[in-house]
């Protein structure tokens, strides 16, 4: 296959950078001097166990860090998987010396932040460090299952705020006690802590859900790559600080036949505004991408043989300024894509670092 045409020098030392990855550690709540580019691995379409060889294997092919939803359903049936992310991660931290981060946990409504913090400090403690708790405002799939309602997205961002401050509480060590206006925590204390907490990220998937990210968080977790999310984020006091993105992609030997995967398996990537937090159940995300066209669900995800779209891809997340770019291979073939990384895509990175430093 031709190597693909890089045009600009920027674009090639931008690339070199996230081709830097090698010898970088990963580590959480610090600022990346170069760009790394991590595992994203969907709890939505894989069992517990496939999870973990794909960490492992990841592993093997030079990803620093993986990522993981935290999910109770997936988001349609043909997704068909939903394992409890904390067993998950034990089993990433007891076989592998990856970076682990959620991507990301709701700790407002099916699980209460008292308890977020003691998975968090649990899996921070297995991984020696390497671990960060990634958060957000949630979906109705996962938290209407407890019963407890589901508030408007002004009251689930108050909620997290206030989630956000339990848990670094906790973090401290000693006994705790916390009476907010949502969260009450009554003579807590983890007994097992690391020798730091774990850091904190929120998920934004705009500016203004960016800018509490920005005021309160320790990183940025996106899937959009926007250049205004980034903005508002340093804006609000962010700047320095990590910044992670998602990005879909779909290695296979015929572009066609991963775009339809792709189709098939992610429809809901189509779905606007804050519709995708508000639907209740797999089957009724099923009737509400009904309409959806295979351009529409696709347009923004890189698939095939050819490494060029993902370069591309990954081009667009560092412009919007990006510095951990998590690529998330749709569909079972884990193995083809992380061969595909490892004999394609990774060397032209290195190979145009090199040009560069040259």
């Amino acid at each position: 296959m031709a190597r693909p045409h890089v045009r600009l020098s920027e674009r090639r030392a931008r690339l070199a950078r996230a081709a830097g990855r090698s010898g970088g550690t990963g580590t959480p709540g610090a600022p990346s001097a170069i760009v790394q580019i991590g595992f994203w691995i969907s709890s939505e379409e894989h069992g517990p166990l496939e999870i973990v060889r794909a960490a492992q294997r990841a592993e093997q092919a030079g990803f620093p860090y993986v990522q993981l939803s935290d999910h109770f359903h997936p988001w349609i049936d043909r997704q068909g998987q939903s394992p409890f992310v904390w067993s998950v991660i034990g089993g990433i931290a007891a076989t592998t010396k990856l970076t682990v981060g959620t991507g990301v946990t709701c700790p407002l409504i099916r699980t209460h932040p008292a308890i977020v913090a003691q998975a968090a400090a649990t899996s921070s403690v297995m991984l020696d460090g390497r671990f960060f708790l990634g958060v957000g405002t949630g979906e109705n799939l996962n938290e209407h299952v407890v019963g407890r309602g589901w508030p408007p997205l002004a009251t689930r961002r108050e909620m997290l705020e206030e989630a956000i401050e339990v848990l670094r509480l906790l973090f401290r060590g000693g006994e705790q006690s916390y009476r907010g206006t949502y969260f009450t925590v009554e003579n807590a204390r983890l007994y097992t802590l690391g020798e730091t907490p774990p850091p904190i990220y929120v998920a934004a998937g705009g500016p203004k859900m960016a800018r509490i990210a920005g005021r309160i968080a320790d990183g940025l977790i996106s899937t959009n790559p926007n250049r205004e999310i980034v903005a508002a984020y340093d804006g609000a006091g962010g700047a320095g600080k990590p910044r992670y993105i998602e990005v879909q992609v779909c290695w296979g030997r015929d572009a066609a036949t991963a775009r339809k995967l792709v189709h098939e398996l992610w429809p809901t990537s189509a779905l606007g505004g804050q519709l995708a937090q508000e639907i209740r159940r797999p089957a009724d995300f099923e009737a509400a991408v009904e309409p959806v066209t295979i351009e529409q669900s696709t347009k923004h995800a890189a698939v095939g043989p050819d490494p060029e779209p993902y370069l591309r891809a990954i081009q667009k997340c560092i412009d919007a300024g990006f510095d951990h770019i998590g690529l998330h291979q749709v569909g079972p073939d884990q193995e083809g894509f992380l061969v595909f990384w490892e004999k394609e895509l990774r060397p032209l990175l290195e190979r145009q670092m090199s040009a560069v430093r040259a």
